[in-house]
């Protein structure tokens, strides 16, 4: 079933089916109305010789410059074609998809002055398969994402490089073998493609999507470390976090508490201590807060997808064409920041109790490193090395894009918001914690393992919860009697975490928010 957009009404959780699963979409007839209506008007406003920002003037510094009717098709592909200035490598393609379907999107609304030909087209690319090739850096956010859409449009007008059934090949050629014309730009239309925030949308919904679900196995892991550290769940009591009222918080002592019903290891109260460490005793509040931040993003993000962020915009229904700023990225900037910042605290607090499952001093009689050859083997010594590497790592990515401005277009543009970068670093930041969890996840599994090697405990005491997460972990990783090459076993527990598994076997047993 198609996508059906207008502008409108576009959820996060449809705009992944279209960028990771590649549905069909198509624009509403009521929102091929709108787009048709403010064509109209836009014409009206050339025939009567009227001086709008973009569509009879240049842009940015040259907003001063008068362009006649006759030169404004040019001044358009010249838009797109001297903006195309982004370097590095090129964004994945669920990026570029999304970032396809948010423009067609806004688009639709019909507010942007675009013939309703050239959404369709892009539209139409996007159901083919056809993906401009987008370099990932040079956009400051301000005035949108001018590098990176211009990438986007640049295919849309039959030039530059496009990905195509798996191959680069030239736009044209890809156009053609889809059946596809390309758009030749009329008045506004470089403009109304090129002037909005939908590229670090695009990264950053997508980093929340991940993000959503990363929340969830935070919560498993730290279950897994409590059956292997024999941790007090009395913590995860729902009368104290009631009393201090946060919905995170409140959630993961619920998710805790599902996780670990019924073992015989994490128990409400332990003979040998009176409470746990922070990094187990403080979860719901760490990992709470952090679930706060990301539903944070999830509204911010859910507007955005469905706002009209070009320059100038138009309202055919009041006559009138307005040239503002919805195009600066502010908003998704300080989202993103947030957002990585969030993520990387559930790496932070992992790595920590990575820690006290090797360190002998710490591991409540585990062996240390989580060996059983103490010397001759290593055992996870430097699986934790890796975790405080990638921690350490997203330090630096977690300083916030946002508080940097660097004016730009003769200083007409004299502050940006940075927020592509901040969508970006939070894609690392993400790719990071994934990893830090997977660490962790083979450490405790490890550590449960150990327990019934020495004696102290068996398999069959987890919680059926954590004995799911167990099981399907044994599928994929046995456990490391002599060591072995660390870096092949820790692999198969990033790529668990990313592909969904590991989580789906968990929720097959028990239900988490």
């Amino acid at each position: 079933m198609a996508v059906v957009i207008n502008g409108r009404d576009l959820t996060i959780e449809e705009v992944i089916r279209v960028c990771r699963g590649m549905e069909e979409v198509s624009i509403s007839p009521e929102a091929q109305k709108a787009v048709n209506k403010a064509r109209d008007f836009i014409e009206k406003k050339l025939d009567e010789g009227a001086i709008i920002y973009g569509l009879t003037t240049g842009f940015g510094k040259f907003a001063n410059v008068f362009v006649d009717r006759d030169e404004t098709a040019a001044l358009q592909e010249n838009l797109i074609i001297s903006h195309t200035c982004a370097l590095g490598d090129a964004y994945e393609q669920k990026y570029v998809r999304a970032a396809m379907l948010l423009r067609c999107n806004a688009l639709s609304r019909g507010n942007s002055g675009i013939r309703l030909s050239t959404v369709q087209t892009l539209v139409d690319m996007l159901n083919a398969g056809i993906h401009p090739i987008v370099p990932c850096k040079g956009s400051l956010g301000a005035s949108g994402d001018l590098a990176p859409l211009s990438c986007i449009a640049l295919g849309l007008i039959g030039k530059g490089n496009v990905e195509y059934k798996g191959e680069v090949v030239p736009a044209a050629e890809a156009m053609k073998a889809a059946g596809i014309e390309p758009v030749v730009l009329a008045a506004k239309e470089g403009l109304a493609l090129n002037n909005g925030t939908q590229m670090m949308t695009a990264v950053g919904l997508n980093v929340l999507w991940d993000a959503m679900h990363l929340q969830k196995i935070a919560d498993i892991a730290c279950a897994m470390t409590a059956e292997a550290l024999h941790g007090i769940t009395k913590a995860y009591d729902p009368k104290i976090h009631e009393l201090r009222g946060h919905k995170g918080q409140i959630t993961v002592a619920a998710n805790l508490r599902k996780l670990l019903d019924g073992s015989k290891n994490a128990l409400r109260i332990q003979p040998t201590k009176v409470q746990d460490p922070y990094t187990l005793r403080c979860v719901p509040q760490i990992h709470g807060a952090s679930r706060d931040a990301i539903a944070y993003a999830y509204d911010m993000v859910s507007r955005e997808i469905n706002a009209v962020t070009d320059n100038p915009i138009v309202f055919p229904d009041e006559e009138d064409v307005i040239s503002g700023g919805n195009f600066h990225g502010q908003p998704m900037a300080l989202t993103f920041d947030f957002l990585k910042i969030a993520i990387s605290e559930l790496a932070n607090v992992s790595e920590r109790r990575c820690e006290r499952l090797i360190n002998p001093a710490l591991a409540e009689g585990l062996p240390g490193f989580l060996t059983k050859h103490g010397g001759v083997c290593s055992g996870f010594m430097i699986a934790q090395y890796a975790a405080a590497s990638m921690v350490s790592e997203n330090k630096v990515y977690d300083h916030p894009a946002c508080v940097d401005s660097i004016p730009s277009s003769g200083n007409q543009e004299d502050h940006v918001s940075m927020g592509t970068t901040s969508a970006r670093t939070a894609a690392m930041v993400l790719d990071n914690t994934q990893k830090v969890l997977g660490i962790e996840l083979a450490s405790a599994a490890q550590g449960i393992w150990l327990r019934e090697e020495i004696g102290e405990s068996k398999i069959d005491n987890l919680a059926p919860a954590t004995r799911a997460a167990y099981d399907y972990i044994r599928t994929v990783s046995d456990p490391i009697d002599n060591d072995v090459i660390m870096h092949d076993e820790l692999v198969k527990f990033d790529e668990m975490i990313k592909n969904g598994e590991l989580l789906a076997a968990v929720e097959k047993v028990v239900e988490l928010a």
